[in-house]
């Protein structure tokens, strides 16, 4: 689905925090939205998670920086990391070219997938959540 120019597959989660998830088997494939990637401009470092740190979903777990932004990576389940996207540590600006593809983040070995999948948003429910939040992005650059 397209919100203002700005891309979102219909077939990934979302949460409130700007990072989507896909289901792979028995992990969830994490990364940052289209959204994230444009407001942030070129992104310049990214902390890659390392195989086996603990995560909660929607609490914090690294960093992502471009030259005009630093922001928090947040875990979009709980469980364990499976593997990082260690290609960001020599290419950060994957995520730019790829938010949704090479771009990933991490990998995470959910802990209670049904469950915390139904904090997550898809469809018309994440397309309304996000244009407010894009209207408010608006207000604040106007």
């Amino acid at each position: 689905m397209e919100v203002k120019g700005y891309q979102f597959p219909d077939d990934l989660y979302y949460d409130a925090n700007h990072f989507w998830a896909r289901v792979e088997g028995g992990l969830v494939v994490m990364g940052t939205t289209d959204l994230t990637q444009k407001m942030a401009g070129e992104i310049t470092f990214v902390d890659v998670p390392s195989a086996g740190d603990a995560v909660s979903q929607g609490k914090p777990f690294g960093s992502i920086e471009s030259g005009k932004w630093v922001g928090r990576t947040y875990a979009v389940v709980s469980g364990e990391i499976a593997q990082g996207n260690e290609a960001l540590e020599d290419e950060p600006e994957l995520i730019n070219q790829d938010c949704y593809g090479q771009g990933w983040i991490a990998k995470i070995k959910p802990a209670n997938l049904e469950a915390e999948l139904k904090n997550l948003m898809q469809g018309e429910a994440y397309k309304a959540w996000v244009e407010a939040e894009i209207a408010k992005v608006e207000a604040e650059q106007a």
